[in-house]
């Protein structure tokens, strides 16, 4: 296939003086809309610092342009330009553009890559004499093994800008799948790369780089320039910029571009694009990538890159590239080891034995430090390799992955114990004897991991025998509350493995545990329903099993007392053997809750005091009693249980508010005898001494002694000391009785309640101010409109009710119905007043 061609020169036609430039020569056959757009693509501008009439050795070092530009309709334009000194008139320079048109799909004769065209001789560097095209069937001659594109120059160059190395690659890589991403639009660059060099061929050479370490069908699509005036109009991926025209790039922002990277023109200098260009930085497998294709370049080894096309997954796998390097004797950091390694886990089946074993000596061989990253990925491929591979290959592994876990021991959770058991006995001596001090240290200290990485130090000490059992209590107690505090962070592959293999560990850890959950059962609740704990054995472990089982739901009938119960028949053992677990299943079944009144009552029936004396859990039903809300009506009857369950358990403070508490449900339930005030104020100020009393119980005790008070059967004498005790509490919690709806839905229906209330509310005028007001409020806000709502025969019953009581009663009611008969007539005079 002969390649169309284009020549574009600026030398005017027929000698005129006017600048210009125009097509010498074209294949025929190109279509003029392809003309046209190729023309702008063709021209060339000298450097701003360009010689105005160069000498020849001048002129040769002026950049070259060498552009592949794709076109609208899919073809790509290949183009090489060169200045070629001034024009007849001296006054503008003189450049010739030789150019190539490739088809649609087509890439260039034998799979040449484009960068490859940089030295081959067939450019033109002058239009055709008579205009004709030679015919063009090959461009891109191999680079000369000695030339500039060859492997020692590109291998040196790399050198020299190793710092930019691994940044290009990824960046070059980015843009070459973005574009494949978007099928190859022009609009689908998702970033573009301006390389910093003075010299063109440096563009060049960093264009040989990236061909050779990306796939041939990437490198064959990669457009790029190396060499413009104006970067910032330039429409290939890959962009070569003299140090002078770097400025015209700041805060430039292409709409139909995310962004860009601009890679700094001195030696070793990386200098990003602004923040504000969008442009993501590179994952860590593509960072992985680019360092590893880096060290290919820096050990002089471009043959990596074939070899690792040859792998499952091609050359644009890091893990495959880093395997490729591997065995090819190219050093890697510890992240490109772990990804070889990771990669070769997955691939163990397929990998060629004899590549498997060159990796494998490579992993081992590296010096440098070793991340927890590249430990858990050996660890791993150790355990892939299984009993296949042979032992020359996989004891040196071994060997490192049994001193990697030692050194940093959670990164190793899955610890191939099965595989490392079959090192030879000599190796496994070796190595305890070498590990063994570093080992029993960790163990007893956590290592550097702290405890996380216990589990794994263990099984280490297991599979080369050295022992640690005199650390095993101490380590069991450690891993117990660091359970506890993280179930989600603290159990992992490691401790299950661990307490699979070691059944000491295992019986230290769960009696350890089960001693913490007596202590904290709401965080052996949550370790149990977070991990798979398994309690199967000869260990009674009461306290764990409660907390498996929670939460506990509510027995049908009796609620949470019957949830209470299901927890301790699912302990295994009776809270009168084992008193600590009724403390252990209250928590569970109330957490920070207390219990009913009702509920503790039933709690102490069904247990006995002796369990809830041991177990501390009778302080949960004193609470219970105390704090129990006003209107609870079990909570009295519970005090004067609690008082005689645990006489000496109970301090005074406590004993003394349940005494009170006691007489308050004695004085509701009518069983209380005389003095009643006398003795509310005597328990009260018993109960203040020892501290402050619960006010559930004050409000208690003060409605009880009120609604008493209110009642037709107290005791003589009692509303005397009320009214003369002086206690404000007391008396407002009388009139606060005195005005709710149960005393006056008795006034309103009762005529000789009303005059039990209007004999009480008159009594003892002027005995004191508090009580003159309470019972003047009483009379008129409560008393009267009771009164007034009773029909003549009620209100007859009064009168005879209080003329039984003594005549003046009966006459203070009727003149206190006449006063209130005259505040009425007078309201309406003074309203008809008002009214006229």
């Amino acid at each position: 296939m002969s390649l169309a061609q284009l020549h574009y020169t600026s030398a005017p036609e027929g000698g005129s003086d006017a600048p210009g430039a125009r097509f010498t020569a074209v294949s025929p056959g190109l279509p003029q809309g392809l003309l046209k757009e190729a023309e702008p693509l063709l021209g060339y501008e000298p450097p701003r610092d360009a010689p105005p009439h160069p000498s020849t050795a001048e002129l040769a070092a002026l950049p070259r342009t060498l552009s592949h530009t794709l076109l609208s309709d899919g073809s790509r334009l290949l183009a090489r330009a060169v200045c070629t000194g001034v024009d007849h008139s001296g006054r503008w320079c003189a450049f010739h553009t030789h150019a190539v048109v490739v088809p649609p799909g087509a890439g260039l004769p034998g799979g040449t890559l484009p960068f490859a065209a940089w030295e081959d001789p067939q450019w033109a560097g002058t239009a055709p004499a008579d205009g004709r095209i030679a015919p063009l069937d090959a461009l891109g001659a191999p680079p000369a093994a000695a030339g500039p594109l060859g492997t020692s120059a590109l291998t040196a160059f790399a050198t020299t800008r190793s710092a930019r190395l691994a940044p290009f690659l990824a960046a070059v890589r980015e843009v070459c799948e973005g574009w494949h991403a978007h099928g190859g639009g022009a609009a689908a660059r998702l970033s573009r790369v301006f390389l910093v060099e003075r010299d063109s061929t440096d563009v060049a050479r960093w264009l040989a780089l990236a061909s050779a370490a990306l796939p041939p069908g990437y490198a064959a699509r990669l457009t790029f320039t190396t060499y413009t005036r104006r970067p910032g109009s330039a429409p290939q991926q890959v962009v070569g910029v003299r140090p002078e025209d770097v400025a015209a790039l700041a805060g430039r922002r292409r709409p139909e571009a995310d962004g860009y990277v601009v890679l700094g023109g001195q030696p070793g200098a990386d200098e990003r694009a602004p923040q504000d260009t969008g442009r993501a930085d590179p994952t860590d497998t593509l960072r992985t990538w680019a360092a590893a294709a880096a060290r290919v370049w820096l050990a002089g080894a471009p043959g990596v890159f074939e070899a690792a096309d040859a792998l499952p997954d091609g050359r644009l796998s890091a893990g495959a590239l880093a395997c490729a390097a591997l065995a090819g004797g190219v050093g890697l950091d510890a992240d490109g080891r772990a990804e070889a390694a990771a990669w070769a886990r997955l691939h163990a089946r397929a990998l060629d034995p004899a590549l498997l074993e060159r990796v494998v000596a490579a992993l081992c061989a590296a010096d440098g430090p070793r991340t927890a990253t590249e430990a858990g990925a050996l660890a791993r491929l150790l355990g892939a390799l299984g009993m296949t591979a042979d032992s020359a290959t996989t004891a040196p592994l071994g060997a490192l992955v049994l001193t990697l876990a030692v050194r940093t021991p959670s990164a190793v959770p899955e610890l191939p114990v099965a595989r490392l058991a079959g090192l030879p006995a000599a190796l496994r001596q070796r190595l305890a004897d070498d590990l063994a001090e570093e080992l029993r240290a960790g163990v007893a200290g956590g290592g550097a991991d702290g405890v996380a990485g216990t589990p794994t130090l263990l099984r280490v000490a297991g599979v080369l025998g050295v022992d640690c059992a005199d650390l095993v209590p101490g380590v069991a107690a450690k891993l117990a509350g660091a359970l506890l505090a993280g179930p989600g962070h603290a159990w992992g592959p490691a401790v299950e493995a661990v307490l699979e293999e070691q059944f000491e560990l295992r019986t230290e850890l769960l009696s350890s545990l089960d001693a913490k959950a007596a202590e904290d059962p709401a965080a052996a609740a949550r370790l149990t329903a977070a991990v798979p704990l398994a309690l199967t054995g000869v260990q009674a472990l009461p306290h764990l099993r409660m907390c498996a089982g929670a939460p506990w739901p509510p027995g049908p009938g009796d609620g949470r007392v019957g949830a209470l119960h299901a927890a301790l028949r699912a302990s295994g053992v009776s809270p009168l053997a084992e008193p600590l677990v009724l403390r252990t299943a209250v928590r569970l079944v109330w957490g920070d809750e207390l219990p009913g009144a009702g509920e503790a009552r039933r709690m102490l029936d069904g247990t006995g005091s002796d369990a809830h004396r041991v177990a501390g859990t009778w302080r949960v039903l004193v609470r219970a009693a105390l704090e129990a809300p006003a209107d609870d009506e079990e909570a009295p009857a519970l005090a004067p249980e609690l008082l005689r369950c645990f006489p000496d358990a109970i301090g005074p403070g406590p004993r003394s508010a349940l005494a009170l508490l006691e007489f308050a449900g004695a004085l509701a339930a009518g069983r209380a005898p005389a003095p009643w005030v006398e003795r509310a104020l005597s328990l009260r100020e018993a109960a203040l001494r020892h501290g402050p009393v619960p006010p559930a119980v004050l409000d208690r005790l003060a409605s009880a002694l009120a609604y008493g008070l209110l009642s037709e059967d107290r005791p003589d004498g009692e509303l005397y000391a009320l009214v003369h005790g002086g206690d404000p509490g007391l008396l407002a919690a009388y009139a606060a009785a005195a005005r709710g709806e149960r005393v006056g839905e008795r006034l309103r229906s009762v005529p000789a309640y009303a005059a039990d209330c209007f004999a009480a509310w008159t009594s003892l005028p002027g005995a004191t101010r508090a009580w003159d007001e309470t019972r003047t409020a009483l009379l008129d806000k409560v008393a009267r409109p009771a009164v007034r709502a009773l029909p003549a025969q009620g209100l007859a019953e009064v009168e005879r009710r209080l003329e039984a009581a003594g005549a003046h009663r009966a006459e203070e009611f009727r003149a206190w119905q006449r006063e209130s008969a005259l505040s009425r007539f007078g309201r309406r005079l003074g309203g008809l007043g008002r009214r006229s």
